[in-house]
């Protein structure tokens, strides 16, 4: 049996994954601070607050794969982000290395690289562009988890999730948008993945207008299905609006937010 945990359980996309990772040869560890709901035979919970090492270090006992969703998953002022995101994640690690894991796939965002204009395409070259506070928490747990990797040997997946929404929202989503069926079946290809050492992937559908390129994972065999342009009808008369800089960068919204600079900086760069 295989034995998985999943931090940040009870949040949007730990119930997707609680739900859509199931199969009879894996049991779950659910942490969570918020209430998990009922618990099915191949479940364990954990109520409590990754924030506190020896609640993450219970958790993760016994277990071969983390799966670390846990953190504030909004852009927010520093006080909100830090220390939080930034000690939950050290905590995944340290307890990962220390209860002898052998696998952590880090929820990582596209906010890491969120300042790149959305027409351009981005891989596994592109330098980190944080499109603010939480992305840079996502972009210190990509470095943290390239530390554990080479310092300890742990396999590490980083996976830099986009739009994760049921369908597309707004005229961004249709290059951004990440379905549930292709959100579940990267966690899943990352799980199941033979042993490798380190790999950032970007989670992505396979929308015409995706500006993402994965070829550096292909052994992963992230192969999704979905397509926003299905969706573009309905996005283009009733999308969400967006600000002056959420339609021309990876990041979207975040990007708006506090901005102080020059549209022209952020194209040029």
């Amino acid at each position: 049996m295989r034995k998985i945990l999943i931090t940040g359980a009870a949040g949007r996309v730990g119930a997707v994954l609680r739900k859509g990772l199931k199969r009879p040869d894996r049991i779950f560890h659910l942490l969570d601070i918020a209430d998990l709901g009922a618990k099915s035979d191949d479940e364990i919970l954990i109520q409590g607050d990754a924030t506190r090492f020896d609640v993450v270090m219970r958790a993760v006992r016994g277990v071969d794969t983390v799966v670390h969703l846990a953190a504030y998953p909004l852009e927010a002022d520093w006080a909100t982000i830090f220390p939080l995101n930034y000690q939950m994640t050290y905590n995944v690690f340290e307890a990962a290395r220390l209860a002898d894991a052998k696998r952590v796939i880090f929820a990582s965002s596209i906010q890491a690289v969120g300042f790149h204009p959305i027409d351009r395409t981005i891989d596994d070259s592109t330098r980190l562009r944080p499109s603010g506070f939480y992305g840079v928490s996502k972009g210190f747990g990509e470095c943290m988890a390239s530390l554990y990797a080479d310092k300890f040997g742990l396999s590490v997946a980083c996976l830099r999730i986009a739009s994760f929404e049921e369908r597309p929202l707004d005229q961004r989503m249709l290059t951004t948008w990440l379905s549930y069926e292709d959100g579940v079946h990267l966690f899943d290809r990352c799980i199941d993945a033979d042993n490798f050492h380190f790999a950032r992937v970007y989670g992505v559908s396979n929308n015409d207008r995706a500006k993402v390129d994965n070829t550096h994972v292909d052994w992963l065999g992230y192969r999704p299905k979905s397509n926003a342009e299905a969706f573009v009808d309905e996005v283009l008369a009733k999308g969400a609006p967006l600000g002056p800089l959420a339609r021309i960068t990876h990041g979207g919204d975040p990007t708006d937010m506090d901005f102080n600079g020059t549209v022209e900086d952020v194209l040029s760069n």
